[in-house]
Parts: C-alpha cells; sequence; structure tokens
C-alpha cells in the first residue's frame, strides 16, 4: 500500500511542476468620475489565499499565479464592492473602475438633514409623519413645516403656501415631474395622493433652477423611493378610521426588488368620507371620494438604468351647501350669523355643488454613465388633467358640469450631470414642453364665455448650476436658467368689455373683426423671456452647526387665468376678469440659515426677504354682478410693487432618555408697496410647542401631544364694501375683509408596534385631532364667511407590515 501512495504523490508532484504558474496579473484602480487613482484598495483573487492592496498610483500586483480564469474582488473605503472575471494567461493587465457616490444606489433613510442640494434651505417630512396624514391631503402634511401654511377652500382643499405665497409661485415636483393641474385657481388643490411617493421635501432657498424658473415662493418636491439592490419582497396594508366624517382610507403597495438591479411596486388606495362637522354642528356636502393607484418599474446599476412610472387620481369632492349663495342678502348673512344658513342631516351622498378631477401622470426616465465625464439622463413624462365644476343648476342641467377644464401637458428634459472634479459638480439640461387646454362653456345663460379660454402653450428653457467645495468647511453653489414661452389662445370678449378695456387699441392684432351677439372673436398671442439666477454660500462650524446664504433671482410670466379669465368661477364662487395688460413678475429673494442639526438640542433660524416687482393680486373690486344664479362679488387682477419678509424658527431638545421637545416660530409680513397696504390673504404668526415620549423597549411605543396657536392677523387691506340689497332695497356693508380670531389647538398622536412573525409586524395607531372640541375660524380658509372649521376627531389606523 505504501508503494502505490508513492507513486501517486510522485505523479502529482510532476502534474504541478508541469502546470504553467509563473503567470502575473498586474492592474489599476481608478475612479470612474475623475480617473484618479485609489490607493489602498482591497484586491482579493476568489477561492484562494491571494491579497493585496493598491499603491499610491492605485497599482496592485499579483505574481506566481497558475494560468487560468479568476473572479477578482475589489473594495475601497466608500465605494460598492464590484466583482470581474479575468482570464490570466502570462502577463495580463486589467483596469477597475470603482463609484463613490453610492446614495444614488442605496436605499434612503429619510432624516431631517438630507438635502437635494448642499445650499439649500430646506426641510424634509419624515415617512412617520406623512403616515400620520396618510388619509389627508398632502397641504395638510406640509403644514407641520414652518413657514409652510396652506389656503383653504374648507377642509378637504388645501393648497399649499409657502412664506404667503401659493399657486403658479409654487414648484410642486412629483416623482421627479413637474405638477401640472390648473393650479391657478385658489380652490384647486394638488391632484397628488400622499401615500404615492417617498421622502417628501420643502425648499425655501433659491436652489431650484433644474426644476423652472418661476418658483418665487418655493419648491415642494415629492421624490420616489429608492430601493437597495437585493432580492426581496415586502409590503404593506394600512386601515385608517375617523369619527369625524365617519370615514377614512384603506391603502395597500407591494414592492419587488432583484439583486440584479430591477424593481417593481404597485400601489392603490380609496378613501371615502361623508359630511365633516365642525364643533357644534355638520358641514353640509364637505363629503370626499377619492380613488388613488400608481405603478412603478424600472432598473438601476451603477453605469445605467431606467425608471417608468404612472398614477392616477380620482377625486370627487363637496363643496359647502352653505357657501353658495343666491344673494348678496345671504351674504351679508352668512358672514354677521355664528353658524351657517342651511345645515342638513349626515349623508355621504356628494351633491352639487361639487368637484371632480382626474388626473394621469406618466414618466419614462433612463441615464447613462461615461467614464470621466458624468451621467447623462433622458426624460420624458405627460399628464393628463380633466377638472369638471358642477353647480346648483335647475333640473334639465343638474348633471351637466357649469365649467369643464381639459389641459394636456407633455414635456422632454435632458439632463448632463458633470461629476468628474473632484470638488465641482455641474448639471446642465433642456426642457421642451407642450401644453394644451381645452375649456368648455358655462352654459349658464345664453352667452358661453368659459372662464379660461383654450389655449396652446410652447416652453422650453436651459439651465447651468454648479456646486463647489472651496475646502472642508465652505461651499458655494450658483445657477442661471432662461425660458422662452410662447401662449397662443383663442377667446371671446363681450365686444363692451373689449372696448371699455380699450384692448381694441392695444392689441388691435389679436382682433378677428369677426362679432356675432355682441362678442368679438379674438386670438391672443404672448411671448415671455425668463432671467433666473441663483446663489448660495453654507459654511460648517464646529458643534453641528453650519450658516446658509442664498439669493435668487426668480421670473414668473401671467397665468392663464390672470389674463383671461372672464366670467363666474363657480367654485370659488365669485365673478373672476382677468387682465391683458400684466406683465411678468421678477422677485429678488433674500434668505439666511443658522442650523443646528443635533438630535440633543438643534435648531434653525431662517430670516427671509423678498421684493417682488409687478406682484400679481386677485382682489375684491367692491362689486357686486347680479344673474340668473345669483349674487357674485367681482374680483379683479392688477399689479403692485410689493415685498415678503419674516423669519422661521424650530428648535429640537431631548429632555431625557425618553423625553422629546420640539417646537416652532413663524412670523411674517407682506406690504402692497404702491398703495401703502397690507398684502391680502397673508399667514398670521403661529407657533406650535410638541413634547413627545419615546420607549424602543415597549413596542417602540410613542406619545406625543402638541399645541398649536395661529394669532389674528392684525394686518389686512380693506375691501369691504357697500352695495344694494334688492330684497332688502336698501345698502347693506358686507365685511370680506376682517379676520377671524386668534385660535390654540391641541393634538394627540400615539403608536406601537406588535411583532406579528419574524418578517412581518402590526403598527397600532390612535391619535386625537382638536383634543378640546374648539370652534374657531381660519384667517386662510375661504369659507370662514360661511362656517367654522373641524371640530374634534378621534382617529385609529392600522398597518400590517410584511
Amino acid at each position: 500500500m505504501k508503494y502505490i501512495l508513492l507513486v501517486l504523490s510522485v505523479l502529482w508532484s510532476y502534474l504541478g511542476s508541469s502546470q504553467n504558474c509563473n503567470n502575473t496579473l498586474r492592474g489599476s484602480v481608478i475612479d470612474f468620475h475623475a480617473n484618479t487613482p485609489l490607493e489602498n484598495a482591497t484586491i482579493k483573487l476568489k477561492n484562494t489565499d491571494k491579497i493585496t492592496i493598491s499603491d499610491k498610483d492605485g497599482i496592485f500586483n499579483f505574481i506566481n499565479i497558475c494560468e487560468g480564469t479568476y473572479t477578482i474582488e475589489v473594495s475601497h473605503i466608500g465605494c460598492e464592492t464590484i466583482t470581474k472575471t479575468v482570464k490570466v494567461k502570462g502577463k495580463t493587465s486589467v483596469t477597475i473602475t470603482l463609484e463613490h457616490h453610492l446614495e444614488e444606489l442605496d436605499e434612503v433613510n429619510v432624516s431631517g438633514n438630507s438635502k437635494t442640494e448642499v445650499t439649500s434651505i430646506e426641510q424634509s417630512i419624515s415617512k412617520e409623519v406623512v403616515e400620520v396624514y396618510t388619509d389627508k391631503s398632502l397641504g395638510d402634511a406640509l403644514n407641520t413645516i414652518s413657514g409652510v401654511s396652506s389656503l383653504n377652500t374648507g377642509n378637504s382643499i388645501v393648497k399649499p403656501m409657502i412664506h404667503g405665497l401659493h399657486s403658479s409661485r409654487l414648484l410642486i415636483i412629483n416623482n421627479n415631474v413637474r405638477q401640472f393641474d390648473q393650479e391657478w385657481g385658489d380652490e384647486h388643490a394638488p391632484s397628488i395622493d400622499i401615500n404615492s411617493g417617498g421622502q417628501i421635501e420643502v425648499i425655501k432657498g433659491a436652489n431650484t433652477l433644474i426644476y423652472g424658473s418661476d418658483a418665487i415662493g418655493g419648491l415642494i418636491l415629492i421624490k420616489p423611493e429608492n430601493y437597495a439592490l437585493r432580492d426581496s419582497l415586502f409590503g404593506s396594508t394600512s386601515l385608517s378610521l375617523n369619527s369625524n366624517g365617519l370615514g377614512g382610507i384603506i391603502n395597500s403597495e407591494l414592492t419587488k426588488t432583484y439583486k440584479s438591479g430591477f424593481y417593481s411596486r404597485l400601489q392603490a388606495n380609496y378613501k371615502r368620507f361623508g359630511d365633516f362637522n365642525a364643533a357644534d354642528y355638520d358641514l353640509t356636502n364637505s363629503d370626499i371620494e377619492s380613488i388613488n393607484a400608481s405603478a412603478r418599474f424600472g432598473y438601476k446599476s451603477f453605469e445605467k438604468g431606467f425608471d417608468a412610472y404612472y398614477s392616477y387620481v380620482n377625486n370627487t369632492i363637496g363643496i359647502l351647501s352653505t357657501a353658495h349663495l343666491g344673494n348678496v342678502n345671504n351674504l351679508v348673512r352668512a358672514i354677521n350669523t355664528s353658524q351657517p344658513i342651511f345645515v342638513g342631516d349626515f349623508s355621504y351622498d356628494i351633491n352639487n355643488p361639487k368637484q371632480l378631477i382626474t388626473h394621469h401622470l406618466g414618466k419614462v426616465e433612463a441615464y447613462k454613465r461615461f467614464q470621466g465625464i458624468g451621467k447623462l439622463s433622458l426624460q420624458y413624462d405627460f399628464q393628463i388633467n380633466r377638472r369638471r365644476e358642477f353647480d346648483r343648476r335647475r333640473q334639465n342641467f343638474r348633471d351637466d358640469p357649469a365649467a369643464d377644464f381639459r389641459l394636456f401637458t407633455t414635456s422632454l428634459q435632458p439632463n448632463l450631470r458633470i461629476d468628474a472634479f473632484n470638488d465641482l459638480v455641474v448639471n446642465t439640461g433642456l426642457l421642451v414642453r407642450y401644453q394644451q387646454n381645452d375649456a368648455a362653456g358655462f352654459e349658464v345663460t345664453n352667452i358661453s364665455i368659459p372662464l379660461i379660454p383654450d389655449y396652446d402653450k410652447y416652453d422650453s428653457g436651459i439651465y447651468f448650476t454648479g456646486n463647489y467645495s472651496l475646502n472642508l468647511n465652505t461651499e458655494i453653489s450658483a445657477g442661471f436658467r432662461y425660458d422662452f414661452t410662447r401662449i397662443e389662445a383663442e377667446k371671446e370678449y363681450k365686444l363692451a368689455d373689449w372696448e371699455e378695456n380699450n384692448y381694441d387699441e392695444l392689441f388691435p392684432q389679436f382682433s378677428s373683426g369677426m362679432v356675432e351677439d355682441f362678442e368679438i372673436l379674438t386670438f391672443p398671442e404672448f411671448d415671455f423671456h425668463n432671467i433666473s439666477s441663483s446663489l448660495g454660500i453654507t459654511r460648517y462650524f464646529e458643534n453641528d452647526i453650519q450658516f446658509i446664504f442664498n439669493y435668487g433671482l426668480a421670473s414668473r410670466m401671467p397665468n392663464v387665468a390672470e389674463l383671461f379669465s372672464d366670467g363666474l368661477h363657480h367654485s370659488a364662487a365669485r365673478i373672476e376678469t382677468g387682465n391683458l395688460t400684466l406683465n411678468k413678475e421678477v422677485a429678488n429673494k433674500f434668505i439666511l440659515s443658522l442650523e443646528r442639526n443635533n438630535q440633543n438640542f438643534g435648531f434653525t433660524v431662517s430670516p427671509y426677504y423678498k421684493y417682488i416687482n409687478d406682484f400679481i393680486q386677485l382682489i375684491p373690486s367692491g362689486e357686486v354682478s347680479e344673474s340668473i344664479r345669483g349674487s357674485f362679488v367681482k374680483w379683479n387682477y392688477d399689479q403692485v410693487n410689493a415685498h415678503i419678509f419674516g423669519i422661521d424658527i424650530d428648535v429640537n431638545k431631548k429632555l431625557s432618555q425618553h423625553f422629546d421637545y420640539s417646537g416652532s416660530l413663524s412670523v411674517l409680513r407682506g406690504d402692497n408697496l404702491t398703495e401703502d397696504l397690507p398684502l391680502i390673504h397673508m399667514p398670521s404668526a403661529n407657533f406650535s410647542n410638541s413634547i413627545s415620549y419615546k420607549n424602543e423597549n415597549l413596542n417602540q411605543l410613542s406619545l406625543s401631544l402638541t399645541q398649536y396657536t395661529e394669532l389674528r392677523q392684525n394686518r389686512f387691506p380693506d375691501y369691504n364694501f357697500t352695495t344694494f340689497d334688492p330684497i332688502l332695497l336698501e345698502d347693506v356693508y358686507v365685511d370680506i375683509s376682517t379676520p377671524t380670531d386668534a385660535f390654540t389647538l391641541f393634538h394627540f398622536n400615539s403608536s406601537a408596534n406588535f411583532k406579528i412573525s419574524e418578517r412581518s409586524h402590526l403598527n397600532v395607531s390612535f391619535n386625537v385631532e382638536n383634543l378640546l372640541n374648539t370652534s374657531y375660524r381660519n384667517y386662510l380658509n375661504r369659507f370662514r364667511y360661511f362656517a367654522d372649521d373641524l371640530g374634534r376627531n378621534f382617529n385609529l389606523k392600522l398597518k400590517f407590515n410584511y
């Protein structure tokens, strides 16, 4: 036996010595963006004991290795570990590139100090806060941020405001698509399902040029979730039930991810509420019904990827019955009465007046990285928005909309991000957009002139932005953007109005010369050139303190309502008249921020100042128009020079292991400098305080009590007027300007997690809004003349994560 073993040993030695193991593998490890060598990268030959480190020039060597095919594993601090297959024969060389910018591939964890731009002044809404507002609107959730308020129409229509500005002065970016859904209307809330997105950010500074040139107020950015590259299937189903409105929402979502880089997500929900109630009575016809869904599919790797997204929103919103009045006497009665003129029994029926809104949004985005240059991306998107407004009308016309707006928007946007330099990142891109609006007539009378006309709108733009690190403690950013807009409309004017406004002399080129039934057909055409720029600087200090300065120049063209409005706006219950002579707004924005991002004790102090030349405002004219439908106050658009300034303060303090405190204060002042008046509809000073208790060892129990106080707005323009009441046969005083009183609300929130299995758990939340059932009216609620805001609400949420 020993002779057999001896023979086998000799044969094995002979075979081993006959194999060629004098080969070498030489390689270099470089940074993908800058093409610079990476020192101290670890390189392994898998399934062997060979390992080495790259030198200062990024070079590594393996000597005396056998011929064959090997798998190399390369890792470096701050880089994604990669593997590469190499066939070794003789002297073999290989180049390996590594990527430092892993945040684009890793799953995003929402935190208070994650920022879109290093010099931007912004605040994020955590996932926990979004889940509290899962059955409410985007505007309700944004109200938790200092400096952000809302212009409400009842309780279901909530338009976000940043530093007193809203509608066309705010950019809302939904999944990297600018939202267009007839945002010009005060009572047109964003058609966005808060459950369809991921992180929500509010940018108050000037770093918004990538998205548009007209963000005079600011930017609301709804980011999609970023998934980790791993094989996984997860989802959740949540149910929210409310006592106020006797309704709620059920939402479900399912996500599948693959280690290869592919991912997909489906999400849908149904929301239904009956009549809501104030502290002492029901708010008749304040119901809401909503169906929402979204789908996402894509692939991502370091070098290339794509993302396809589609969302659908369908909202039916009841308009408070008592807010639509038949004559000026009822309006005066409503203003002077503590309760609504009409209060019906609780119902789930959504009767006229109401709004029906559907919104489709689709997007396809693809990107490719080029070594030594950066990332090139291309996005195509489209939106289809239809808004129908129903009024209380005669039986034969009850099911016909009093106004019907159809808006189609499509755009193409290439972008190049150049990040090949160590301290400099440059973004440059183009925009091409087309928009078409089809506006049906009112048909309330024999005259069928729609509130806004049919139009075609063409947009194109180009931008450059850059972020540069001066040193470890200082970063600066700058940007420039140019946009061109052309709008071509087709509109009929009453001949008397056309001549009374002197349009026949100012714009003779718009007239077709065709007059029928005392109406003249016109074809208005306008071209606008907008130039915007920004400059920002961030300086870091010890103890987590940083100082940020932003300056921005923003330009905004008049929107279609400001130019062309002509008639009764049913949802707003007023006559609105546009102005063809309006110029574009030009704003200079300055904002500072001193911040300390620290969990034990943090704060943000942000003063700001905005000067707006040719500020466009919609104000009551002091006249009442009589029609078949009733009596309505006339509102006109005009332009003034204005400034808005104020300060936002946020504080957080860890009181003990389990207790935390947070508070905020916002103070704002807006002035009409041309007429030496306060600006209309400016938010009043407000502050909040919150105490929370958290215990991770007790089923992640969380309890919090929040106080919110809004002071009386003592600075307001007096647009009250006297008009003749045909019923009383006398002049009556119409007080539409005097603000409401100050109020304080208390809210209670609680939640706990219960483990169901290794991969699933149940989150249970119990919340009480308006804990003391306070009766109040918010100055920025357009229905404050007619009814109180919402009373107490008990809310139970169940979320099953799997």
